[in-house]
């Protein structure tokens, strides 16, 4: 993962599940085809990301000292050359990795999706590619974990993706080096290097099927959205269901992929955030972090809490996006107990109130709500509650006729709503049953409907309100 910059407001291993052979994807995607690829994803809502590689043995520490920033970047953080770093391949030997367990933990936290880091900014590749040395069969572990986990997704019923990094600061042919490395003697080509990533890609493709491809380092000058779009069509062409995020052209701007020419992509990528009034219009998924780094770090305490967790998957799925949660193993291949932990606590919350996040829609609300948050299906609004004012809670201009409200945990138990002037008034009882977030359903008749509400509003002592997403942006937001 890139350093967050927060803006303005072919192979001879064994083939796993290899995608059918099919015709080109076409070229210009009909609303109805796209909407088709999109639809799991869009009803997925949630997915476990891991980031793993060379990085997890130094952990964040290099000749004895800690470094700053994310673990997965040392190599750039530490101004490590190629000739110190590659050798760390020389220490990986996971042999605490289970596939079964990682899969299994994702699937119990509710999570319908996992994305690893197939290859990140090191170059360092976790399946034993013919394309490059640096790869995992040169270890002492010596053996592939794309395959066993692609597997055990599968027999775990969740998709399986593939992160796969543009940059590559250890490969010869890749440019720019680095400015304390620049290996004068070492020729580059970058157009071969841009071949090589085909080949890569061809052989993830292949051999593990994988339903999204989620690109990364784009950002560097001699990477043009041209050869993003080259790429984006070569995966396509392999696998036409495929999905990609939208970091291969060079605008990752608000409103995710369908926003400029430069765009290239199926969907947004926010990092470390949520959007205020997510992106209209555009499919789109925050990536986020249990503590502060990506890749593990003996350093890093600093664990959100599992409420944390359970509102920012709420707020993503209310704004009509996924939530992709990070989680960053030992050099050993386990998972830090502390992500176990959140992990199961979130999938507890999700055994009960799944209904309330999977195929939901945004909030019908254009506003944020004081209480909490809504999520929505055909009939029903599924209420947030966590921060209410008092014993009840208002849903503004809603306009709907009203039916049973009722809590998701316990449909026995029902609670009054009322019409008033200002939309809709439903009591709460004294105590909420669920401190990180209760749910309570709303049946509604037809779909939501909800009266524009002023972006001005006076307080009792004349002072008047602006809603900051009614601003208009001057300048577009990159993700």
């Amino acid at each position: 993962m890139r350093p967050l910059i927060i803006s303005a407001l072919v192979c001879g291993f064994l083939a796993l599940h290899p995608p059918a052979v099919s015709a080109a994807a076409p070229r210009h995607e009909t609303k109805d085809r796209h909407d088709k690829r999109m639809a799991w994803f869009r009803e997925a809502r949630f997915g476990m990301f891991i980031h793993w590689g060379l990085y997890a043995i130094p952990a964040s520490e290099w000749n004895g000292k800690p470094v700053g920033g994310a673990a997965e970047w040392l190599m750039n953080s530490a101004r490590v050359p190629v000739s110190g770093y590659q050798p760390l391949r020389e220490q990986f030997n996971p042999v605490k990795f289970d596939a079964d367990s990682w899969a299994r933990l994702a699937r119990r936290a509710g999570m319908k999706y996992v994305v690893i880091t197939s290859k990140h900014h090191d170059g360092f590749c976790l399946w034993p590619t013919a394309q490059t040395d640096f790869n995992v069969t040169n270890t002492p572990y010596g053996k592939d974990i794309l395959g066993p986990l692609s597997a055990a997704c599968r027999k775990e019923g969740l998709r399986f993706a593939t992160y796969f990094s543009i940059m590559d600061w250890t490969h010869p042919d890749y440019l720019p080096r680095r400015p304390w490395d620049p290996r004068p003697g070492v020729p580059a080509d970058f157009d071969r290097f841009r071949r090589i990533l085909k080949s890569e890609l061809t052989e993830i493709i292949t051999n593990y099927d994988p339903a999204v491809l989620w690109f990364d380092g784009e950002w560097e000058d001699t990477w043009t959205t041209e050869m993003g779009r080259d790429i984006y069509w070569h995966v396509r062409d392999l696998k036409p269901n495929i999905i990609t995020n939208n970091r291969l052209g060079k605008a990752r701007y608000l409103g995710g992929a369908s926003a400029g020419k430069d765009s290239v992509g199926d969907y947004g990528t926010p990092e470390q955030e949520i959007p205020a009034g997510g992106l209209p219009g555009a499919d789109w998924e925050s990536c986020m972090t249990m503590n502060d780094t990506w890749g593990y770090s003996r350093f890093d305490h600093n664990w959100k809490s599992s409420t944390t967790l359970i509102r920012n998957l709420v707020n993503c799925a209310s704004k009509g996006g996924n939530y992709l949660l990070n989680v960053g193993p030992t050099a050993e291949g386990y998972i830090p107990a502390e992500s176990i932990i959140r992990l199961n606590e979130v999938g507890r919350w999700m055994d009960i109130n799944g209904d309330s996040i999977y195929g939901t829609s945004a909030s019908p609300f254009p506003k944020p709500l004081p209480w909490g948050a809504v999520t929505r299906k055909p009939g029903k609004l599924y209420l947030h509650v966590w921060s209410p004012e008092g014993q009840s809670v208002v849903l503004p201009g809603l306009k709907n006729k009203m039916g049973r409200a009722f809590l998701l945990s316990d449909p026995s138990r029902e609670f009054k709503v009322t019409r008033i002037a200002e939309g809709a008034r439903l009591s709460l009882p004294e105590a909420l049953p669920d401190k990180s977030d209760t749910v309570i359903v709303l049946e509604i008749e037809g779909q939501a409907k909800v009266a524009p509400q002023p972006p001005i509003s006076s307080n009792a002592d004349g002072s008047f309100v602006l809603n900051a997403l009614d601003a208009r942006a001057d300048s577009p937001a990159r993700y």
